[in-house]
Order: C-alpha cells, then structure tokens, then sequence
C-alpha cells in the first residue's frame, strides 16, 4: 500500500499550468459543440452510456445496430427518413467526439486532482476550489444529457432554453479554470496577500457578456441566425416592422426567433463598449498585455459575429464566432485578475 509523502510541499505552479491546459481542452469542446449543433449531430447517438459509450461502433453489426437505434427517434421519423448508413456515420462522428472530449476532461481533471492531492501539492484553501470544478464538471455531463433527451420525446429537437443551460455551463467552467489557474500563478510569484475585490467595470462587462452567452445559444437553438443575413439593418429596417410578436410580452426574448437575434445584435455593441473601456483601464493600470490581448479579442469577436450574419451562418465561421467567445471571456478574465493584482500591490 502506498504512503502519502510526509513533506506537504504546494505545487502552485504546476497546477496552474495543469488548469489552463484543461481549459484549452474545454475551449476545443466548445468547438467541437457548435460544429455539432450546426451539423444537426446532437441527436444522433440516442442513449446515454458514460462508460461503455467510450467505444464507437467496432463492426457492421454494432453500427446496424446504433443506426436502427437512432430510426426510432424523432429526428430520423420526421426529418431524415431514408437517410443511408454512410450519412448517419458522418453526423453520429461529431456527437460521439463531443461526448468523447468531455470524457477525456473528465480524466485530464480528476487524475492529475488526485495526484496533486496524494503528494500534498496543493495549496492551503485551494481544494474545496479545485473540488467545487470536478463536481461541476460532472454536472455538466448530466445536463448535457437532460439538453439532449428533450429532442428524443416528439419534437426532433433539443429545448434551446436547455442548450443554453448547458452552454451557460460550459463556459463557467472555462471561466473558472482560467480564474482559479491565474489565482495559483500569482500564489506561485509568492504574493500572499489578502484578496481584493474584482474591479467594478470588470463584473458589468462579465455579467452583459454571460448575459449575450445566453443570447446567443437562444439564437443557435431557434436557428435565429438564418432569419436575416444583412447587417447592419435587417433587411431594409433596423427592426422588421412585420415581426409577429408573442403575448405575453417577455415571450419574445426566449421564443421569438427575430427578437433574439435583434438583441444578440446589439447586445454585442454594449458588451463591447464595457470590455474596451475595461481594457482602457488595465492599459492605464500599466497592464499593457492585458489590455492588447482584450481590445484584439472584443474587435475580432465583434467581426466573426458580422461575418457570420452576413455569410447565412457559414460553419466555419460560426464555429469560430462561438470558440471565440470563450477567448474573449478569458481576455476579459485576464485583464480583471491583473487589475486586481495591481491593486494588491499598490495597498499597504
């Protein structure tokens, strides 16, 4: 039996290089989730097998048996009736890496937790942190599941209102491992001092951006982005005199397909106003790099979100509109931890 190290030497360091390596894999998840999104994957693989799902089909046999699975769904019965085998292959591919990504974070996090954990590497008030992300990860798979098992009962779709659930999710996680790996840089520059509170403009411009996050998996989940492909007016107006409306009111910021992607709009231009002023302020606060990597993150952000619009929602470049929205959610991250840092240092 082995014996824990007596010596309990922290390792901060090494764990943030760990954590940030981990959100480089979630930030490829949440890639690989918009392409499967836009390629209609998501209902392909029909059951949920945490364990022996980690094997794709192996044989004819197993893939004849996945394919006549997936003919009893909603989405094969009401859409893709006669689709071949070859094509349920390409769409069953993106699900089953998608699910196969959020695995391998599974392992790529909790194996080196327990290492660190077993060799007393982590420091002092840092495990609940640690522990508080394995649970959330877990709970993601489990949403994931309870977004996809919506589109399996009648509709032959996934509740865009649990999509956005699940990719509000994803990208706290990716937050939060960025959050938690900076904290652990700054805890390895031997900086121990008491924490300061996060800048004010830096929780405006976090709290509209999540916001815009959830804006935006409404217009992925109701395909709102096919409604008007001109910007900046859409169409010949800035807001189609035509829209029918819902009742009640408020029903059209969840529901309505060109109300959604009216608000995704424009919501960006605030979301981009507050992280620009933000990166202004890291720039005046001496956080040069800080700031450059914000202010290039919000321009190519806002650029790929126009492109898209303008290109009927080509998957290359939505795909990249949403991977980049979780590089600029690490920009502003960034900025924030350094604003923050510096204020350590200026305080007595």
């Amino acid at each position: 039996m082995l014996n824990r190290p007596p010596d309990a030497r922290p390792r901060p360091g090494a764990i943030s290089i760990w954590l940030l390596l981990v959100a480089a894999m979630v930030l490829a998840m949440i890639a690989v989730g918009g392409i499967t999104r836009l390629t209609e994957s998501g209902l392909s693989i029909v059951r949920w097998e945490p364990v022996s799902g980690i094997l794709p089909p192996l044989g004819e046999e197993q893939w004849q048996a996945e394919f006549d699975a997936y003919r009893n769904s909603p989405q094969y019965q009401q859409i893709n009736r006669g689709m071949s085998l070859a094509e349920f292959k390409h769409i069953y591919f993106w699900e089953y890496v998608h699910r196969l990504l959020g695995r391998l974070i599974g392992l790529a996090f909790a194996l080196p937790l327990l290492w660190f954990w077993w060799r007393r590497a982590i420091p002092k008030g840092q495990g609940r942190k640690l522990a508080g992300l394995l649970a959330l990860g877990g709970l993601q798979g489990a949403i994931g599941w309870w977004m996809v098992a919506s589109g399996l009962v009648d509709r032959p779709e996934v509740s865009h209102i649990r999509l956005a659930v699940h990719l509000l999710a994803a990208f706290a996680i990716f937050g939060l491992l960025i959050w938690v790996a900076l904290d652990h840089r700054e805890l390895a520059r031997a900086r121990p001092r008491p924490p300061a509170r996060m800048p004010t403009l830096a929780i405006w411009a976090l709290s509209t951006l999540f916001l815009q996050f959830l804006f935006g998996a409404y217009v992925a989940g109701l395909e709102a982005g096919y409604a008007f492909n001109t910007w900046p007016r859409m169409g010949d107006e800035w807001f189609p005199s035509e829209t029918p409306m819902m009742s009640p009111f408020l029903a059209n910021f969840v529901d309505n397909p060109i109300v959604v992607q009216f608000v995704h709009r424009w919501l960006a231009m605030i979301v981009a106003a507050l992280a620009l002023a933000l990166a202004a302020k890291a720039w005046l606060g001496g956080q040069r790099a800080a700031s450059a990597a914000l202010a290039a993150a919000v321009f190519l952000q806002v650029q790929l979100g126009i492109l898209t619009i303008l290109s009927g929602v080509e998957i290359g470049i939505a795909v990249a509109h949403q991977a980049m929205a979780a590089v600029l959610l690490g920009a502003v991250l960034f900025a924030a931890h350094r604003l923050r840092a510096r204020r350590r240092e200026i305080e007595p």
